[in-house]
């Protein structure tokens, strides 16, 4: 059973880095990549009558790359200096452009205003968790709220064909690795549960026929009083 052989393991610093930089990097190739094929057409003579393809390429490519960047400089990165939160809004139109080319539709049922940065780090991650749980299409719904005190709770939901979530990345989310300790792609679970975590919350899983349901609670008052 995962659940014997995985146990609680905080990465290093320079470990959570190099794995988050390397989910970064593994998603940046696709586009920056199409971006390189398309210059080597039009540097090309003997393709001249590719060049119009080579161009909507480059401008796909670029716009794909674009969104990622400014999508994962909220979901691993400070997304700017200054604390407070962030418009739900803005996450909407982050997430609707990163997932654009996605098969599954977003369906955006938020009630917040806005979320502390924290909180809009979790949603980010659990989002793109939820978009790789149905690659078959369907839908990923997304709802969150947020009290005057500041508490949040998300709940993201994907169904379609064949959803599913790798056993490991429901361990990740509560901070237990199996025995090969994590990669470039089970450490965004972690990650997501890392910041809940940091704020006196948690995110838990669960999946069902065609179903997984993420829910997420943080509490940074609350674990402010406790301290």
């Amino acid at each position: 059973m995962l659940g014997a052989m995985s146990t609680q393991h905080t990465p290093s610093a320079t470990e959570l880095a190099a794995l988050l930089c390397a989910r970064l990097c593994h998603d940046l190739v696709s586009p920056v990549s199409a971006l390189g094929a398309a210059l080597s057409v039009l540097d090309d003579e003997n393709a001249a009558d590719m060049r119009d393809d080579a161009i909507e390429l480059i401008r796909t490519g670029a716009n794909q790359a674009h969104a990622k960047l400014e999508y994962v400089r909220l979901a691993f990165g400070a997304g700017g200096s200054r604390p407070g939160s962030i418009d739900t809004g803005e996450l909407k139109r982050l997430a609707e452009a990163m997932f654009a080319p996605a098969k599954p539709e977003l369906v955006w049922k938020v009630q917040a205003a806005g979320l502390d940065k924290p909180a809009a780090r979790v949603l980010l991650n659990l989002i793109w968790l939820a978009v790789d749980n149905v690659p078959r299409g369907g839908t990923v719904t997304v709802e969150a709220t947020a009290s005057e005190a500041g508490d949040s709770r998300l709940r993201i939901v994907a169904a379609g064909p064949r959803a599913r979530i790798d056993p490991a990345y429901v361990e990740a989310l509560a901070g237990r690795a199996g025995e090969d300790g994590y990669d470039g792609r089970s450490i965004q679970p972690y990650y997501a549960g890392l910041v809940a975590r940091e704020h006196g919350g948690r995110v838990e899983a669960q999946a069902e026929e065609e179903r997984v349901e993420y829910i997420a609670l943080l509490a940074p008052q609350a674990k402010a009083a406790a301290a």
